[in-house]
């Protein structure tokens, strides 16, 4: 089994649609110790697809984890041997995802009824890779009608037999009948409770967390838990839509003691990013539609957000968006400051 401790205490979790190569690289500059995470890609997808689109990252990712999907284990051992080929620092399977087009490839949370099929999964992915790269497994405590007791212990026991080097537990039943992918990630209730349990019974375990994780105070709460205290956390929309969080983990999860990153060297960063991915062919809003959610709560937050919305999908643009959206939010704090500054009969007149 592979040590995972030091890069997965904390890790933003796979997004479809979201989590890719341009967010990785803006969620990189907010931190440098955090496991991020690629979309999931379909194990057929990675055998026969253009490679360097979907598998490609920039080197400053790291430690970087892709998430695969299928469950043929001869077709997930190829996609894992590519995947650690390409350089990712750990292979995960997604036993986890409800979307209908999981459900139609049987994969995904529909695995839950079948922990053999994912244990062999598992055993041909480890075997593919040759201890390498770690192969872990994202789950859910349950699908459906089944009881999350037995049905979690049967689904990590038969992964941890074949080799699984850690479990990322959403803490969330997931209903492939009568719920919608969204209506999964919100209403079956969180039980925290049920992976603490897990983790108290198999202490040897990583045993990580997921699911209603809204801020790092919450999660470090969660993970820590005397005895039983998890190995990781793993946040998704909440890292996703307030993306300035994660300029704490660093110091929250991590012990660094450096100040967080800096505004102005995150602008300067994208801004470089974005005129090379204009460069090579990309467009601006390819990379700044991740970028939306970074001042949420500040003054002129909602002119940063219009400016990227907006002029960042013309034709022709580039970084200089990135850095006339941080103008106005630094025009809107410096005026803020100012009112907040000058008294209160002055501003009665």
């Amino acid at each position: 089994m592979i040590d995972l401790k030091p890069h997965a205490r904390f890790a933003v979790a796979p997004m479809m649609d979201w989590t890719d190569r341009h967010c990785r690289f803006f969620h990189r500059q907010l931190t440098h110790n955090a496991l991020l995470y690629t979309e999931m890609v379909v194990a057929d997808a990675a055998i026969h697809g253009p490679r360097e689109r979907l598998l490609g990252f920039d080197a400053v990712e790291h430690p970087v984890a892709v998430q695969l999907g299928g469950s043929y284990p001869d077709k997930l051992a190829v996609a894992a041997r590519i995947c650690m080929d390409f350089g990712y620092d750990e292979i995960n399977l997604n036993v986890g995802c409800p979307s209908d087009r999981v459900q139609s490839g049987t994969f995904g949370a529909c695995l839950m009824r079948e922990p053999a099929l994912v244990a062999r999964c598992v055993s041909a992915m480890k075997s593919a890779v040759d201890g390498h790269v770690p192969v872990t497994v994202k789950c859910r405590i349950g699908v459906d009608e089944q009881d999350p007791g037995p049905a979690l212990d049967e689904l990590a026991h038969a992964v941890w037999d074949a080799g699984c080097d850690a479990l990322w537990v959403h803490a969330r039943k997931a209903w492939l009948q009568g719920l919608s992918p969204k209506e999964n990630r919100d209403i079956p209730p969180l039980d925290y409770g049920r992976v603490i349990q897990l983790k108290a019974e198999n202490r040897s375990r990583f045993i990580g967390l997921n699911g209603g994780l809204n801020s790092l105070s919450q999660a470090l709460e969660a993970m820590n838990q005397g005895d039983n205290s998890l190995d990781g956390v793993m946040l998704g929309r909440a890292a996703y839509q307030t993306p300035a969080l994660l300029r704490h983990v660093d110091q929250q999860f991590f012990g660094s003691k450096d100040e967080p990153a800096p505004y102005e060297a995150i602008i300067d960063a994208m801004v470089d990013y974005v005129d090379r991915h204009v460069a090579s062919g990309g467009r601006a809003n390819h990379v700044t539609r991740h970028m939306v959610g970074l001042f949420n709560g500040i003054p002129g937050a909602r002119r940063w957000r219009q400016i990227l919305s907006t002029d960042a999908v013309e034709a022709g643009a580039s970084g200089a968006v990135v850095r006339k959206a941080f103008e106005a939010i630094t025009s809107e704090a410096e005026l803020a400051a100012d009112e907040k500054r000058r008294p209160e009969a002055a501003l009665a007149g």
